[in-house]
């Protein structure tokens, strides 16, 4: 891994949900940092930042990357609690981490960074309550852009799409065909292959210390080329009719 930017070298390391060995040796690469465990409470996050401040003196970044990615399920399959929980989750612990650290970034012209998802802009089948928050992720990141933009406080995104990590692993274990569904994970790119941890956070570090005139962006360079191409997207269960 890259050196870390000296300009971020005390920064926090949040390691929200699934524990990952690019972040274990961004953590170790770090002049400061700590792990801190946390639950989605409006508590617990605004101690967060209080922790952070008095610790470093400071907040310069913001990474939002809590998140979770249930296994396929239908719409009549999913409960409105089952989407409550994945809200709360990967919409508005993202929402209440700004609001609390905002006040701080804002003496330091600093700048968010938030997790979003390429499926949160071209959709993925049996996902709603996913495909939903991420969108929101991506719209909540504009908006915050143009309101921070007054105290030079740049927010922006980055929507990847599929990076092997802890949780990909454990929803691959659980299909039918583990084998099959992490090649056709990796088919889904036209570079043959999912993205590491590596490469987000080196895409994190570009957004927080060396893309100073960027604010508001969706940065779209996580994921592989899966967005390009035209291919079959016919959901009939027969082939339709070349006439």
């Amino acid at each position: 891994m890259a050196p870390v930017h000296p300009a971020i070298q005390s920064c926090i390391v949040l390691e929200f949900l699934f524990f990952s060995a690019g972040c274990c040796r961004l953590h170790s690469s770090l002049t400061s940092s700590f792990w801190f465990s946390w639950h989605v409470t409006d508590l617990t996050l605004r101690r967060l930042i209080e922790v952070a401040v008095k610790t470093f003196g400071q907040i310069d970044c913001l990474v939002n990357n809590a998140g979770w990615h249930p296994p396929e399920q239908r719409i009549d399959d999913t409960s409105v609690q089952e989407f409550q929980e994945l809200l709360n989750l990967n919409l508005i612990g993202y929402f209440l981490t700004a609001k609390y650290a905002l006040p701080h970034l804002r003496k330091t012209q600093g700048n968010i960074i938030n997790v979003s998802s390429l499926v949160g802009i071209i959709g993925q089948k049996h996902a709603i309550p996913y495909v939903a928050t991420k969108g929101a992720v991506t719209a909540m990141t504009k908006v915050m852009a143009i309101d921070e933009s007054q105290y030079s406080v740049r927010v922006n995104s980055i929507s990847p799409r599929n990076i092997w990590t802890p949780l990909w692993k454990e929803l691959s274990s659980q299909a039918t065909d583990p084998d099959a569904m992490i090649l056709g994970g990796k088919d889904a790119q036209l570079l043959g292959r999912m993205g590491t941890a590596e490469e987000c956070a080196k895409a994190v570090l570009y957004l927080a210390a060396e893309a100073t005139f960027c604010t508001g962006i969706d940065l779209l360079l996580l994921s592989g080329g899966a967005e390009l191409n035209y291919g079959c997207k016919n959901q009939q269960k027969t082939p339709s009719s070349n006439n």
